[in-house]
């Protein structure tokens, strides 16, 4: 294939088993081209990709850049020392950011994108698989495993194109979504963003993207999404949907009732009641959810069927994800970072927990960390006992005095029983060594933190 603006006919993917670049890959192989790439390391994706067929590298070196390439991908975790891409820049081969790839393989298709400082990921998900059960073959582009699929992208046949449209980076910039979610609006990603106003700033121009007549479903709940809402509503050319609680809201939740794993859902829209399941645990996953069914009817998708539809969504890996269950004790892994995320998940599996939740938290780069070890500290007092590991850096060098202990002196201080532990080959045993018959262990943490369920369940099953 070849766009116009970038040559995608033989790309080149630096970091190719990441969530967001691995399924551009997928759906790029999907479209006939001639995909190359490179990671650090060879995992599920990385032979999931070759045995579609892309000729994937271990290591980064130059050499790995073929001599067809027509452009090479990247994402912002990518250092601009990289060998591939000083390899590339010699070589005069065009660079091309991983959000205008994205763009790119949007266009000509009704796209909706998912936006939102939490919560992007599972409601691209609940979207994805509803309409394919619903027959409508999507396209998709997320950030997470889909359980049913078990894929982050698919090339459909049909019409409509879902993606995650990511703030951290201002990439969301690039897209011209017909329809457009905002979950909610928060300060997170501080070496990208000093203050609120530069996060209002951003999330503004996302909504200019939107094509005239199209529309945006936001928040009726979070505070943040509200004052976008006051300064957005009004535009010429854009319908404003409001989905929650709020007795404003265009869709209004009237309630939301757990039932172990799963929730009941009622929502009042246009004046009637309209009931549906919601197959994870917790508020902020129904809300998602009631999100996900504005946003298809602004799609043209009939209502009840996408309300039927969406109870046919069974999770993300590593969003609540169900690990398994050893000496009475189950293992759930969860990627919540951010503290709205981890009180989030906290109250939902506490609302499941039958015994005790403990929770090995991972704190993922230091400058989140440096900003917000109190509110981490505080979400983890939500928790009956918690395991902190080292802080997890991602693409970032450490920042002096910021450590863990930022966080466990923060949840010490809101009453948490918190302990340390710097040995990341120790945490399995003693997480397992703390739990009991009855009790939910929750690995949590977006890093590496995710390996160590497997291991906390085979330490329980001795």
């Amino acid at each position: 294939m070849n766009d116009a603006a970038h040559d995608l006919h033989a790309p080149h993917f630096i970091g190719i088993g990441g969530a967001g670049m691995s399924g551009l890959a997928k759906i790029l192989t999907a479209r006939g081209a001639k995909v190359s790439g490179s990671d650090a390391k060879e995992s599920e994706t990385v032979l999931a990709l070759r045995a579609l067929g892309a000729a994937v590298a271990v290591g980064h070196a130059a050499e790995n850049v073929p001599d067809g390439a027509s452009s090479i991908v990247v994402s912002s975790a990518i250092r601009q020392d990289n060998p591939e891409l000083a390899a590339a820049r010699e070589r005069g081969i065009p660079v091309v950011h991983r959000s205008d790839a994205l763009a790119a393989l949007m266009g000509g298709r009704r796209a909706l994108a998912v936006a939102g400082t939490h919560g992007k990921t599972t409601t691209t998900s609940m979207l994805a698989v509803a309409l394919d059960t619903l027959g409508l073959d999507p396209s998709y582009a997320i950030g997470g495993d889909l359980d049913a699929p078990g894929s982050n992208a698919h090339h459909g046949t049909g019409e409509i194109f879902v993606a995650e449209a990511d703030e951290s980076d201002r990439s969301f910039h690039k897209y011209a979504p017909e329809v457009a979610i905002i979950l909610n609006v928060e300060l997170d990603h501080h070496a990208n963003y000093a203050s609120m106003d530069e996060i209002y700033e951003s999330f503004e121009t996302f909504v200019g993207r939107i094509q005239p007549g199209g529309t945006l479903v936001v928040s009726a709940d979070h505070p943040g999404a509200r004052e976008l809402t006051s300064r957005v509503v009004g535009r010429e050319g854009l319908s404003v949907v409001t989905v929650g609680a709020a007795e404003d809201a265009t869709v209004r939740v009237l309630s939301i009732v757990p039932h172990g794993m799963t929730s009941q859902v009622t929502v009042e829209l246009e004046g009637a009641e309209l009931t549906f399941a919601v197959s994870v645990p917790g508020k902020h996953y129904a809300h998602n959810a009631v999100a996900a069914l504005a946003a298809g009817i602004a799609l043209g998708v009939p209502a009840e069927e996408l309300a039927e539809a969406l109870g046919s969504y069974t999770g993300v890996r590593r969003r609540l994800q169900l690990k398994g269950e050893a000496a009475g004790v189950q293992v759930i892994d969860s990627y919540a970072h951010h503290p709205t995320e981890m009180s989030a998940d906290l109250e939902a599996i506490r609302d499941a927990a039958a015994g005790r939740v403990l929770v090995l938290f991972q704190p993922h780069l230091f400058s989140r960390t440096q900003q917000l070890a109190e509110e981490m500290g505080q979400a983890l007092a939500l928790a009956d006992a918690s395991v902190v590991l080292d802080i997890y850096p991602a693409r970032e060098d450490p920042i002096p005095g910021v450590t863990s202990e930022l966080i466990i002196d923060a949840a010490r201080r809101a009453g948490a029983g918190v302990t340390a532990e710097h040995e990341f080959g120790a945490a399995a045993a003693r997480l397992a060594g703390m739990a009991k018959a009855g009790d939910l262990v929750l690995t949590m943490g977006a890093g590496d933190v995710t390996n160590l369920g497997p291991a906390i369940l085979e330490e329980l099953g001795r």
